[in-house]
């Protein structure tokens, strides 16, 4: 079947011949080495401004340690679970369901897909928490969340169809799509634009690059006529823009409320 040769084109003879573990540990040494250099000029700067502008205490920077202990160890496990498994599976998934599924289907499990990433996605969280706790509970962070994730199902269900519709390039997503957006930053209160556009970044966090990526990139491997690289990356631009359009429809939703209730 094509899906059992492009497991053996992704890893021909690591996984087959060694086993997960010793896989595992073949990659392990790499992604800490990559983990180091990204925390140590952040610890350096740490250090620096401790001997010469902080000067705490023993204790405190000792809390701090752990703190910089408990990051990295955090991101080694990230980064050896997104190149041992996210990106892989992400992969074979897209090329599979290309191969032997229906288009109604892929939409259906690409828009999933999205919902389920955006629940996953650790600073999504952090931005629901910290929109409630600004607002004081008047814009609810289930809503936010759920209205979030609803607009980058769309987004990837759009960005598996643009592979499959090869007239459908990415420009006829984003000019009409940004042309909304800055029409709706004029219409809705101030506080959802901030929301919107933070959201759009925010969306576009670790899980959506490593999986959802390799997802559609492994889509556009297996149907002919889509550019690997074009595909892929347009789904990031989607993923970006259309949060920004569904919280500012959120906020207009509220905008509307408010003035039936007078506030």
């Amino acid at each position: 079947r094509p899906s059992v040769d492009f497991i053996r084109n992704l890893e021909p003879t690591t996984l087959e011949k060694t086993g997960i573990l010793t896989y595992y540990v073949s990659i392990a040494l790499q992604i800490f080495i990559d983990t180091l250099l990204a925390m140590f000029p952040i610890f350096l700067s740490f250090l620096f401004f401790q001997f010469f502008l902080f000067k705490m205490n023993v204790w405190q920077f000792i809390k701090i340690f752990r703190g910089f202990v408990y990051a990295f160890l955090g991101l080694f496990i990230f980064l050896l679970g997104v190149n041992g498994g996210f990106m892989e599976v992400g992969t074979l998934i897209g090329n599979v369901l290309a191969t032997d599924y229906h288009l109604i289907l892929i939409l259906l499990l690409a828009f999933i897909l999205g919902i389920t990433t955006i629940f996953a996605e650790p600073a999504v969280h952090v931005l629901t928490h910290q929109i409630e706790d600004v607002t004081s509970g008047y814009v609810s962070r289930r809503l936010v969340l759920y209205t979030l994730a609803f607009g980058v199902g769309i987004a990837i269900s759009l960005s598996a169809l643009r592979i499959f519709l090869e007239p459908l390039q990415i420009w006829h997503y984003l000019i009409p799509g940004y042309i909304i957006a800055l029409t709706l930053s004029y219409i809705v209160p101030n506080i959802f634009v901030g929301i919107a556009f933070d959201a759009g970044g925010v969306a576009t966090g670790p899980m959506t690059a490593t999986f959802i990526l390799a997802f559609i990139q492994g889509a556009a491997h297996a149907t002919d006529g889509a550019d690997i690289i074009l595909d892929g990356f347009g789904m990031i631009a989607m993923v970006a823009l259309m949060p920004i359009i569904t919280l500012q429809l959120l906020g207009l939703l509220y905008k509307i409320k408010s003035r039936k209730t007078e506030v």
